[in-house]
């Protein structure tokens, strides 16, 4: 039969242990301290009392006179035991210089020899010693008796026994004992309360278990793929993982540190800071998008928030593409309504006899299709911006929108290097002309220009740019508005369906330009509205040398 260990005990309990042990170490070192000491104070007391019976007796007129009588037993015995009830003494003992006593407590030794030390007192001077005497161990004073010539004619002797200078360190010791019992009470009550609020804090884990369970935390922490931030209740940061650090693209240390100064973008600290949670809401960092979540940690108080960062930047392109395509699947069905009108309308005037007249309609409209589709190739060549033009030009005929492509565009196919992607330029683009065509639609003579083309840069020769200007006919940009414009939530129309889906569209073009090193500015447009102009480097002196090597 296996015999199960006993658990460790808990670090609270060994907390408990340990103080409770200290607590009684300290109060019991206290207490003997405290007793020696004042027993000393009390031998020290007994001395000077002793000292000052002593003299005052031997400076008394009636003991010099006593001292001078035939008989002075009789005349400074009965003083003598007067003396000593009165000022609390054991015993007053008066005698002649050779020692030979004249008072005693105990009158059978009257006439016998002082025992105990007397020879400084002979000298004129007082002082004071233990000894034990007839009447067992004392501390006494011994002091001379002086006439008027300074003649020493006798000496005095008054002590107090140790066994009552014991007896008061006794009471003493008692009041010492329950003080000192009271405090190790409220010293154990305030440990166990302590403790307690330990054990809740620690489950009743043991050391070890807490060191293991951090270590698991710390390995699961950095193994999750997505990022978490933990924020204390000040908002600063009191752990974070690898993902979180990719995510938000902070490399320096940050723990510590208040998010407010990390320089993460506006909107992003906002969320962050916001003492409600937040739930897959979409944020930009400098070259990312995430989904946020936040969740306040509560204990009757605020004591931090939990955050996790879902790196959503494939996934928005993506919507940006499905996006895209929907657009032209609707203009796509437009189209095919409007060509199902007009084939009715060739079959109806055939029907009655007009062939001429169908004819001329049906050629009049294909005409109208290849010369728009002719302007857009003639202007851009690249396959994947005349593809979005067209789609775009259909979808904003649809919203009573004229989108044209200005004569100053040409961009030929095999302009675009191949680290450029289609996805950037349809991310870029698209939104651009979306946003045109929201800020068009209804003004008067409502109309969106694109233009297209590659320039030479402002850098190094052989640099050449790709420059993208979207203008439309709207109300404009406000000057106040246009750095604001490009931030992630910004946005002068009215929200969608539960809040979301504005202001993002300018915030992920501005992220899609500064990742690929380009500038993005607005301006108003010469007709009124605005204009946007993206200019983005090809990066061609790779291509160029490429070229010249081959040629070699």
């Amino acid at each position: 039969m296996r015999i199960p260990r006993p658990r460790p005990r808990s670090l609270a309990g060994q907390l408990f242990a340990m103080q409770a042990v200290l607590i009684a170490v300290v109060v019991a070192g206290y207490a003997l301290f405290t007793y020696v000491s004042d027993r000393g104070q009390a031998e020290d007391a007994a001395g000077r009392q002793a000292m000052a019976v002593a003299r005052s007796v031997a400076d008394s007129p009636s003991v010099r006179a006593g001292a001078r009588a035939p008989d002075p037993s009789s005349v400074l015995q009965p003083y003598a035991l007067r003396v000593m009830r009165d000022a609390d003494v054991d015993f007053v003992t008066i005698m002649n210089p050779e020692g030979i006593r004249w008072t005693h407590p105990d009158p059978s030794q009257i006439g016998r020899h002082f025992v105990g030390n007397t020879a400084p007192a002979l000298k004129g001077e007082s002082f004071t010693e233990t000894y034990t005497g007839t009447l067992g161990p004392s501390v006494r004073a011994v002091t001379p008796i002086e006439d008027d010539d300074k003649r020493i004619v006798g000496l005095v002797s008054a002590g107090i026994k140790v066994e009552a200078i014991s007896e008061r360190a006794r009471g003493q010791l008692t009041a010492l004992i329950g003080v000192a019992a009271g405090a190790l009470l409220l010293g154990a009550v305030g440990t166990y309360v302590i403790n307690a609020r330990l054990r809740r804090h620690t489950h009743g884990m043991n050391a070890a278990e807490l060191s293991r369970m951090h270590d698991y935390h710390q390995a699961a922490l950095h193994a999750v793929r997505e990022g978490l931030l933990l924020l204390d209740g000040q908002y600063r940061v009191a752990l974070i993982n690898d993902g979180g650090r990719e995510l938000l693209g902070v490399t320096d240390e940050v723990v510590g540190r208040s998010v407010a100064d990390l320089g993460l973008p506006a909107p992003l600290t906002g969320a962050l800071l916001a003492s409600e949670p937040r739930v897959d809401e979409v944020h930009l960092t400098a070259d990312r998008v995430v989904a946020v979540n936040t969740s306040p940690v509560s204990g009757g108080e605020h004591r931090g928030t939990i955050v996790t960062l879902r790196d959503v930047t494939e996934l928005q392109s993506l919507m940006g593409e499905l996006d895209s395509e929907r657009g032209f699947t609707q203009a796509l069905r437009s189209q095919a309504h409007e060509a199902a009108n007009r084939l009715h309308t060739v079959v109806s005037l055939i029907e009655l006899g007009r062939a001429e007249e169908a004819v001329d309609f049906a050629t009049a409209e294909l005409e109208l299709a290849q010369a728009l589709t002719d302007q857009v190739v003639a202007a851009v060549a690249e396959p994947v911006l005349a593809a979005l033009l067209l789609g775009k030009t259909a979808q904003a005929n649809e919203r009573g929108v004229e989108l044209v492509v200005s004569e100053d565009s040409r961009l030929d196919d095999g302009v675009l290097p191949p680290d450029l992607p289609a996805r950037d330029l349809v991310t870029i683009l698209g939104n651009l002309i979306d946003n045109a065509v929201d800020a068009a639609q209804g003004s008067v003579g409502a109309r969106v220009t694109v233009t297209a083309y590659a320039a030479g840069g402002e850098g190094s020769e052989g640099r050449e740019e790709l420059v993208l200007k979207v203008a439309d006919s709207g109300p404009g940009v406000a000057p106040a508005h246009a750095d604001m414009v490009f931030q992630r939530g910004f946005s002068t129309k009215p929200s969608g369906p539960g809040g979301r889906g504005r202001g993002l569209g300018l915030a992920l073009v501005r992220q899609a330009v500064q990742r690929r090193g380009g500038v993005l500015s607005v301006a108003e447009a010469e007709g009124g509205g605005a204009e946007f102009e993206v200019r983005l480097p090809l990066r061609r002196e790779a291509a160029v040398m490429t070229e010249v090597g081959d040629e070699h």
